[in-house]
């Protein structure tokens, strides 16, 4: 790799060529300020924030776009440069609703956190501000144009990303904004509710349709009794609303301040982890031995559901017909357990923490409804749980570590490693294996590493008891479009394929803790949490679905076997085909 020498606020240094100036300087721990940037997902230097004098050139250049070449010299921090910045922000937050303390981002916005930095204390620019209707049809998102800054990062992960694409900047000059295709809201486009877009916006533009209230209300109801489930990848994002660092799994901190909210019970979304993967194990045997229809896709994500139904109508008898693992709980919830603890399901009220927008979605199909009534009555992400916590004045970070509740209990490794990608591939190959062989096979032989990482696509032939399972396991709906289509073309042959909606799976959902640009752009929050993901499982006693306790006795007591007509009453669901266009009515 060729070096170049460049000089930076007056320091001489090597990098490589073609680094840009934002990284050179970033290199030698200088920091430029950015609002539109987002490392590999919306580099296009539109926002103007970050802009630096280059010696030689005409005008003031974005760092985040420009590129270094031998003998570069350039200032970050001049008198041209401070002002050039602060006009910009200004002019910026001159057509921006600046209702700051009623914001869903306040205190984790970067328009604010820069407006502190460059000491903006007056808007010098009065002109004409644009109004917006706020979109919030959508049971997942909420849009806000009047708090919109045309940073454009949601347009990126949408279109580049997830190839979704229904968010586009429409009209020119003054009258730009961020829209849906003839302007419809967005509960009437292709939209999955992935949310991807929310956890990209630097401001409070997009957030997530809260349920908060409601939750409270039925918590302080006495009539109701109120269930709460957290899925796996929540407990290794929820400390980071408190100050913990990344890769923390306060499991035990957050059970208590659950129990400490009012919930009547807390349960393990992972428990529910573990049931689907003995309903999905078997039916990928059953399809593997009696000639059914192949790859068996698994369909845990919503948000992926939903994409498939739009774009891959053609692929609906391959996906897994069982129903997500905390829709499977609420099943389970309403029926096994309101019959065991002699309750009326109507009284139950089933609450869900999920890192997921899209399971706001889920819970609203008609089809998921075991009892009669919805299996999972309300969603709550990752961020209003947080905000939950704070409302009630719970110092989370010094509770006492507590466990979720009986007699449902504890679930195994292969429950927990859900939460990131691989995680479903890596859970049923782990039961498949011994069902397969006919034994136990030992820990050391049970973590499928060839399916674990951050690669988009991953491919493998994973040999069990004699048999070859081809192994797909892909993350993010670019990359799902990618490989349907080779499988549409006759270029792809799999068994078995997991898919998650969102780019690293649920650990870095659409409804977990926001973090900056400046971090997301240089940490790789998948990694962090899908570190403490998988310490978790090592340190469980139990890393089999199918040694799970509670799940041998559901099984015994109620379901009789994986498939059977009861579990697959209560367990399983069907999908539609979904119009690929937006929709007026």
């Amino acid at each position: 790799m060729k070096m170049v020498n460049i000089t930076i606020d007056g320091m001489n240094m090597q990098v490589p060529e073609g680094t840009t100036i934002l990284e050179a300087a970033r290199q030698a721990n200088i920091r430029i300020p950015t609002l539109c940037f987002l490392k590999d997902i919306n580099e296009i230097g539109a926002c103007r924030m970050c802009v630096v004098e280059v010696k030689g050139a005409r005008a003031l250049q974005a760092a985040c776009v420009y590129p270094v070449a031998e003998g570069l010299e350039i200032k970050t921090n001049s008198d041209k440069v401070r002002r050039a910045r602060k006009v910009t922000l200004e002019l910026i937050l001159s057509n921006h609703d600046r209702e700051c303390l009623t914001c869903v981002r306040s205190n984790n916005c970067e328009l604010q956190k820069l407006s502190k930095e460059l000491n903006i204390r007056d808007i010098r620019y009065k002109g004409e501000q644009t109004e917006h209707d706020i979109d919030n049809l959508s049971p997942s998102i909420v849009r806000d144009n009047n708090k919109c800054i045309l940073c454009r990062r949601c347009v990126s992960v949408c279109q580049n990303v997830q190839t979704v694409s229904v968010l586009e900047t429409v009209s020119r000059g003054f009258d730009t904004k961020i829209g849906t295709a003839f302007d419809i809201p967005l509960a009437n486009t292709p939209c999955v509710n992935c949310g991807q877009c929310i956890n990209v916006c630097p401001v409070g533009a997009i957030y997530e349709k809260s349920d908060i209230e409601k939750v409270w209300s039925a918590i302080n109801d006495p009539d109701k009794y109120v269930v709460v489930q957290t899925a796996p990848a929540v407990r290794v994002s929820i400390g980071e609303a408190f100050g913990m660092p990344l890769g923390s799994r306060p499991t035990g901190k957050m059970v208590s301040a659950l129990k400490k909210l009012g919930f009547d019970k807390v349960f393990d979304t992972d428990t529910a982890a573990d049931l689907t993967i003995m309903e999905e194990g078997t039916e990928l045997l059953q399809r593997m031995q009696n000639g059914g229809k192949l790859p068996l896709i698994t369909s845990c994500s919503p948000g992926w559901i939903k994409f498939c139904e739009h774009n891959y109508p053609d692929f609906l008898d391959n996906l897994s017909s069982c129903k997500s693992p905390d829709e499977m709980f609420g099943a389970v919830l309403k029926t096994y357990y309101a019959k065991k603890m002699n309750i009326e399901p109507e009284k139950i009220v089933v609450v869900s923490i999920m890192p997921c927008t899209a399971k706001k979605f889920e819970a609203g199909r008609p089809e998921l409804s075991a009892a009669g009534y919805p299996d999972v009555d309300y969603v709550l992400t990752t961020r209003e749980l947080a905000q939950m916590i704070d409302e009630a004045g719970i110092d989370f970070v010094n509770l006492e570590d507590e466990t979720f509740d009986d007699p449902i209990g504890d679930a195994s490794g292969a429950g927990v490693i859900f939460g990131a990608t691989g995680g479903v591939m890596e859970a049923a190959l782990r039961t498949v294996a011994d069902i397969l062989s006919g034994e136990s096979l030992p820990e050391d032989k049970i973590e499928y590493t060839e399916v674990r990482g951050v690669q988009g696509i991953k491919e493998a032939q994973i040999e069990v008891a004699g048999k070859v399972i081809r192994a797909c396991v892909v993350h993010g709906l670019g990359n799902a479009r990618k490989v349907l289509d080779r499988i549409r073309a006759g270029e792809a042959e799999y068994d078995f394929i997991e898919i998650m909606a969102c780019p690293g799976g649920c650990v870095n959902g659409g409804g977990q803790i926001i973090q900056p640009s400046e971090v997301r752009s240089w940490i790789d929050l998948r990694v962090e949490r899908t570190k403490a993901i998988y310490a978790e499982d090592r340190s469980l006693p139990i890393r089999k679905s199918h040694d799970n306790p509670f799940i041998k006795k559901l099984y015994g007591e109620y379901y009789g076997e994986p498939g059977s007509e009861k579990a697959h009453h209560d367990l399983h669901t069907t999908y539609q085909q979904r119009a690929n266009y937006p929709l007026d009515n």
